[in-house]
């Protein structure tokens, strides 16, 4: 059970980081390397993720121009001055990571990447790709 006192230091923390967001520089942006929009791919397939103007470094640790990959299934990220919440349709990636293989069953979905910081909130101004889609056989 939490003590009274680490409850207060974790709100607290976040609280400030909602205050105090993370920066992205000019120029920076977010995007898939593949698959492309609009391909149609197998029921498991590799997605890599494009990064221009800032650097990977993995969640919890906090270097000037970094972050780390999140990606949208299916999902929007609704508050942007908040971490990003980790579920099925949003899938965090805090080791780093720069690509993925995903098992998807067959369908159309929504892909969108965006980049988190150490506490895996939303630089801002946010770093997001376009939207792709792709068909899942």
């Amino acid at each position: 059970m939490m003590s009274g006192a680490s409850i207060f230091t974790v709100a607290a923390v976040l609280a400030a980081a909602t205050v105090m967001a993370t920066p992205s520089p000019e120029g920076a942006r977010v995007y898939f390397i593949t698959p492309a929009d609009g391909e149609v791919v197998n029921t498991e397939f590799t997605v890599r993720f494009g990064l221009q103007g800032m650097g990977v470094a993995p969640a919890g640790v906090e270097l000037p121009n970094t972050g780390h990959h999140h990606l949208l299934i299916n999902a929007e990220a609704e508050d942007l001055s908040q971490p990003l919440p980790a579920s099925e349709q949003v899938l965090h990636f805090g080791g780093g990571q720069t690509e993925t293989r995903l098992s998807l069953p067959p369908g159309e979905y929504r892909l969108q990447l965006m980049l988190g910081d150490h506490l895996h909130i939303p630089h801002q101004p946010p770093l997001m790709s376009e939207p792709i889609k792709v068909t899942v056989e």
